[in-house]
């Protein structure tokens, strides 16, 4: 837990008081959970504000497994089939609910036919903050992100 609060201060997440230990508490208890369903000790970790459309396709990411919550604004939006994604077959992850998904470098073959993406608030006011988590075997690869280990 200490390394999370070291990252949030170098990340400049400006949280006072209780919020602020809420976040860290509630962050690092996924981490914990996110960690161990993935048999990994070192997890990629993303905190970001997004203000407008961050990924407006419905897609798979290419990783093995994702957690993605957002703490703040609208939550992603999934679907089961992205060649037939319309407004009666979206639906919304509530804001502050986790989801773990599978991505395509999923060891099976099998095909996961769930899609998400991010929602459109271009131009809305609207300000997202989300949390990405994804298992990697070597911190060092992609040091440019957040890499932390989970003991």
């Amino acid at each position: 837990m200490q390394e999370l609060r070291m990252i949030y201060n170098m990340m400049g997440i400006l949280f006072v008081g209780n919020n602020r230990e809420m976040l860290v508490d509630d962050i690092t208890a996924l981490a914990n959970v996110f960690a161990e369903i993935n048999r990994t000790k070192f997890l990629r970790l993303r905190l970001e504000a997004i203000t407008g459309n961050a990924c407006s396709k419905f897609h798979i990411d290419a990783v093995t497994t994702r957690l993605v919550c957002t703490y703040r604004g609208p939550g992603t939006q999934y679907c089961f089939s992205a060649d037939d994604c319309n407004s009666s077959n979206i639906y919304d992850v509530p804001t502050s609910s986790p989801i773990v998904m599978r991505g395509t470098l999923w060891p099976t073959k099998d095909k996961s036919g769930f899609f998400h993406r991010s929602p459109p608030i271009e131009d809305s006011g609207k300000t997202r903050l989300l949390l990405v988590l994804d298992p990697i075997s070597d911190p060092k690869i992609g040091s440019n992100r957040t890499n932390f280990l989970i003991h």
